[in-house]
């Protein structure tokens, strides 16, 4: 739930460093889908038919997600924390990275994430 909710927040806002959001992304969307089907094996009861300890991989999949998840939570907080510098720093126009919106909203995809 808070995966998807993190996708939507950080599809919402400008991007304004891909690099970084992009990697939030590419872990929200990829810990939702493996959430899914890690789901769909149990509810289905393919977990009776395949040979395999489920309890370790269960640890195993909290654990990587939660690596994974803490470091896109830094990479957010980082792009959040940028919001007061100016979009082009050579340019006379004041622009920031990130708009009153789009730092609001990045502040909700931190919180959801952590």
């Amino acid at each position: 739930l808070f995966g998807t909710i993190v996708w939507i927040l950080v599809a919402s806002t400008g991007v304004p460093l891909p690099v970084l959001q992009g990697w939030v992304m590419f872990v929200a969307v990829t810990a939702w889908f493996l959430s899914i089907v890690f789901l769909s094996v149990f509810l289905f009861g393919y977990a009776n038919r395949i040979a395999l300890n489920w309890n370790q991989a269960d640890f195993i999949f909290h654990g990587a997600t939660f690596v994974f998840y803490f470091g896109a939570f830094l990479l957010q907080a980082a792009t959040t924390s940028l919001h007061h510098f100016p979009r082009k720093f050579n340019s006379t126009a004041q622009e920031r990275i990130l708009t009153g919106h789009e730092y609001n909203i990045s502040i909700a995809a931190s919180v959801c994430i952590f």
